[in-house]
């Protein structure tokens, strides 16, 4: 992989974004698409999957992967699939999530487990296995999707909160063992994002969050997309281990 004229563009390159069959996931996809990138698309659902190849423009540009983001084959056989289709793999995105939100009372151990697993092994899993096919490449940009709820804690999400953070301590780890291999790995923390699953809680739990955002909006999936754009290209080329808040403002 060259470096690119045009900084902002990711031509000739190959990305990797897990949990990327919708949501911030598929916008971050898109984004990438539109900067030139191929991309290969892991999650779970293999049916929004092969639906987001179709929104992307067709196997060209776009392949779809089943992948169990704690499972350490799954990973390496979606890498291969970037490699194999695509010829390289240039960025990866590390984005896959669950929620299993309960107060500490009553969250049950499977519950704290998995949440646990499928974020902070799964960035892990993503992150030691790009790394270790960009190093030969001596170059390669890593993003990890960590949360607001990772700087602040939130009621209810002792297992989230934790991951999360604990996703920013692993970003920065891993970028002080990979600076001189030229593998860049940053964190985006998101705050209240617009999407089904936000707009879907109730209405003062929305009218709470919105209270404490200085610019008196939520944010839109495209604006984390662009934020994960730049981290991924050329256009952010002397940052590793930063943490880039998209946040409106909330808990500055």
């Amino acid at each position: 992989m060259q470096p690119n004229q045009n900084p902002a563009s990711l031509a000739g390159r190959t990305a990797v974004v897990t949990g990327g069959a919708q949501g911030i996931g598929l916008e971050i996809a898109r984004s990438f698409v539109d900067a030139g990138a191929r991309v290969v698309i892991g999650d779970l659902n293999m049916d929004a999957g092969v639906a987001a190849v179709e929104k992307l423009g067709g196997t060209d540009v776009a392949r779809a992967v089943r992948c169990n983001v704690t499972e350490s084959a799954d990973v390496d056989a979606l890498l291969a699939a970037a490699i194999d289709g695509f010829g390289s793999l240039d960025i990866m995105v590390n984005n896959a999530g669950i929620t299993r939100d309960a107060t500490m009372r009553t969250m049950t151990e499977e519950d704290f487990d998995l949440v646990i697993s499928v974020h902070l092994k799964g960035t892990w899993n993503g992150t030691r296995k790009a790394a270790t096919i960009m190093r030969e490449a001596k170059r390669g940009a890593i993003v990890n999707i960590s949360s607001l709820s990772g700087k602040v804690g939130m009621v209810g999400q002792t297992n989230y909160s934790a991951a999360k953070a604990g996703i920013v301590g692993m970003t920065k780890a891993a970028a002080k063992e990979m600076a001189h291999h030229g593998v860049r790995v940053n964190a985006i923390q998101p705050g209240l994002i617009r999407s089904a699953m936000t707009e879907a809680m109730p209405q003062k739990a929305w009218d709470q969050k919105m209270a404490e955002i200085p610019m008196q909006r939520a944010g839109e999936v495209t604006e984390v997309a662009s934020v994960a754009l730049f981290l991924a290209s050329d256009m952010s080329s002397y940052m590793t281990g930063t943490v880039l808040e998209v946040t409106g403002g909330r808990f500055m």
